[in-house]
């Protein structure tokens, strides 16, 4: 009877506590349903955010041939790749490590979340992840990492947004891109080139797993810093397949005898798309080329794809003929730039080691570095200016070892001296030029103004700025290899001016083209005055200061050496190819090229000549390379001597045997020459000073 007696009291005490707080329930179940339904609203009517975070793509520049040249990324290495192109087993080791249920979840995963969390609260510190591959990618791409509750939400929220707008493949195809590897690589593709110098679609099981453990702590697992904790991450991420069925126990077994730190992973960082044979000069060149039109944002990180000029059989010919040559300790510096018939930049040496050195000689200021005096290779603007002016190669002109040129240097007298003291009789400008003769071309710049070969030298290609002074015949003004090879350029291709390039097309990953190159040609001279000034230069070569040049090919160029060796140069063209060599230290002219592989004193006759000739060799013996066109007639005006002979220096009349005709001595106004003219004879003329061909000339105070 007691027993009966309480029960109905006890019932009726708990009734009457729900009773009594009925109203209290209510309202605080109301709120919390309106609560739950107000976020719901909120969150479903709040758009997807933009995707901000770690874009960023890898740029890649090919040679002339598509082989990858270079690649380029603003500290974010990243090559996007599909889904199809990336192998199964990695997307099962990132899977089976990451996320064993992430085809089955809603992007969130309650059941990992609570085993994660009580892991965390039994070691009493973070030891497992509860995220799921796609609120990974959210926190990577939308979020970042910042560590509160309210991101947290958002993350999730984001997450079930995430998983009804794309499907289970495109998430893992984004996130797959996007995730951090380590060794600046964002990425399947890039993790794969940077851990195993190779494409993803190639890795293997254990090269999988290794990637797959590596992303949760990617730089303490590189294999070259840490290959234990490297070893233990890949190892992890087998245990994971095996338990998902992705692969056997023998398959795990063979794999974990798999040595972590291998060659292949240690070092894949360093030697992958490594340029070689001095083509870092170039490829920084086109660098700066297209962030100055694009911009350093879209070079870095748009993922460009470039297609440049480079043609690695030249340049490899190139590297070979420069530093196969200079190749010694002590050597001096060289480069070189080679242009095809169409502008395009097919070789480049801007020095000898990248690493050692980055200041690119080849491109002068834009380069990181200075110009150099182009010596008696700047002759040749003078001569095209001077046949532009209407006066014929025929011209004769004393050519004494001095000669002073009154008022000619800004109002005061202006003496030029040949190289070593030499003497010449009266020698038409063809002559004049193939022997490299100072006192004729001071006489030549003071008859046509150095304004003019200013604005010639300019027309012809030479981009630098250039002070019109008479001493520019001589070279003293700075240069780039690259400006020289162009200006001649003009020359090969009959006076037509083709602006150089080094990059053919750049497009963005979509197909977006952002540049297509053609050829842009101006005329600068007509086609018989360039033929003209090719017969000169060919002179040089064939029986002047040049022929060390010959390669068994039709050849014209033209030598220059600065004052006191400071730098030596050979520019050379055929009808389809020009290439500019320049030799000297990297220093300044403060050093000499004395004694250099034997040679007394370098001039551009000697080692740089040598070098265009094996460059030459290499790219062009076995192709046609065409022959230039031979001048009918040198018509046009003579020549006036601009100058005095000082007292006590004197031409002299040459000894017994064959020597240079000359036409008749110019009268005081210029007279023409009638058109029919038989080219000029070449032979060498005799100097009272030396016995074999000069080296090429300097002057006093001055260059050659």
């Amino acid at each position: 009877m007691p027993t009966k007696t309480k029960r109905p009291r006890s019932r009726k005490k708990r009734r009457s506590w729900v009773w009594r707080y009925r109203r209290l329930l209510y309202l605080f179940g109301l709120l919390l349903f309106t609560a739950l339904a107000g976020a719901a609203y909120v969150i479903s009517q709040i758009p997807l955010p933009k995707e901000a975070a770690g874009q960023a793509q890898t740029s890649f520049f090919a040679d002339s041939a598509g082989n990858q040249l270079a690649v380029l990324h603003g500290g974010e290495n990243r090559v996007p790749v599909t889904y199809d192109h990336i192998p199964k087993v990695l997307v099962d080791a990132v899977v089976a490590t990451e996320d064993r249920t992430y085809f089955s979840h809603g992007g969130l995963d309650p059941v990992g979340i609570a085993r994660a969390t009580l892991a965390d609260l039994r070691h009493k510190r973070a030891v497992q992840g509860g995220s799921t591959i796609t609120q990974q990618y959210v926190k990577n791409v939308y979020l970042g990492r910042e560590r509160t509750i309210a991101r947290k939400l958002k993350e999730a929220v984001i997450a079930i947004k995430l998983e009804r707008k794309y499907d289970k493949r495109q998430i893992l195809e984004r996130y797959l891109n996007t995730i951090y590897f380590g060794r600046g690589a964002y990425g399947v593709q890039a993790a794969a080139r940077a851990y195993f110098a190779k494409d993803v679609g190639s890795v293997t099981l254990p090269e999988a797993a290794f990637l797959a453990g590596a992303i949760r702590s990617p730089v303490a697992a590189d294999p070259a810093r840490n290959p234990a904790v490297a070893a233990t991450a890949r190892d992890r991420s087998l245990v994971a397949m095996v338990r998902a069925k992705y692969i056997t126990s023998a398959q795990r077994f063979d794999a974990e005898h798999e040595p972590v730190a291998s060659g292949a992973i240690v070092e894949a960082a360093t030697t992958y798309a490594r340029p070689d044979k001095g083509t870092q000069y170039f490829v920084d060149a086109v660098r700066q080329e297209l962030v100055a039109r694009f911009g350093e944002d879209l070079v870095l990180r748009g993922g460009l794809r470039v297609e440049t000029t480079l043609d690695m059989r030249a340049q490899i010919a190139a590297y070979d003929a420069v530093y196969g040559l200079l190749n010694r300790v002590n050597d001096p510096a060289g480069a070189l730039v080679a242009i095809d018939a169409d502008g395009r930049v097919v070789a480049m040496i801007g020095g000898r080691d990248w690493a050692t050195s980055r200041v690119n000689l080849a491109t002068g200021t834009a380069g990181g570095g200075g110009g150099r005096q182009g010596g008696s290779a700047f002759k040749p603007f003078v001569l095209a200016e001077t046949v532009r002016e209407g006066y014929t190669v025929a011209s004769a002109l004393p050519g004494p070892a001095k000669i002073v040129l009154p008022k000619a240097d800004r109002g005061r007298d202006w003496e030029v001296n040949n190289y070593d003291k030499e003497s010449f009789d009266r020698l038409n400008l063809v002559d004049a030029t193939a022997h490299s003769v100072n006192t004729i071309y001071a006489q030549m710049v003071t008859a046509v103004g150095p304004d003019k070969v200013v604005d010639m030298a300019h027309k012809l290609g030479i981009t630098s700025p250039l002070d019109p002074v008479v001493s520019i015949a001589l070279g003293t003004q700075n240069v780039s290899v690259l400006e020289m090879a162009d200006a001649y350029l003009t020359f090969s291709q009959q006076g037509v001016q083709v602006k150089p390039r080094l990059v053919e097309r750049v497009t963005l990953t979509d197909g977006t083209v952002l540049e297509d190159a053609r050829p842009v040609r101006t005329r600068v001279l007509e086609r018989a005055q360039a033929d003209i000034v090719n017969y000169a230069l060919e002179q040089v070569v064939d029986v002047g200061t040049g022929t060390g040049a010959k390669f068994g090919k039709p050849v014209a160029g033209k030598t220059g050496t600065t004052e006191k060796y400071g730098d030596a140069w050979f520019v050379g063209y055929t009808p389809k190819l020009t290439a500019a060599v320049w030799m000297g230290y990297a220093s300044g002219q403060s050093k000499s090229l004395l004694g250099v592989h034997g040679v007394p004193k370098v001039n551009g006759g000697s080692l740089p000549a040598t070098i265009f000739s094996r460059f030459m060799s290499a790219v062009a013996k076995n192709v046609d390379s065409g022959d230039f066109a031979k001048p009918a007639s040198f018509p046009g005006k003579l020549l006036p001597s601009a100058g005095r002979i000082p007292p006590g220096s004197t031409t002299t009349t040459s000894p017994p045997g064959p020597t240079v005709p000359s036409p008749s001595t110019p009268a005081p106004v210029p007279s023409s020459t009638p058109a029919g003219t038989a080219p000029p004879s070449t032979t060498r003329p005799k100097s009272t000073t030396t016995t074999g061909p000069p080296a090429p000339s300097t002057t006093k105070g001055g260059l050659p």
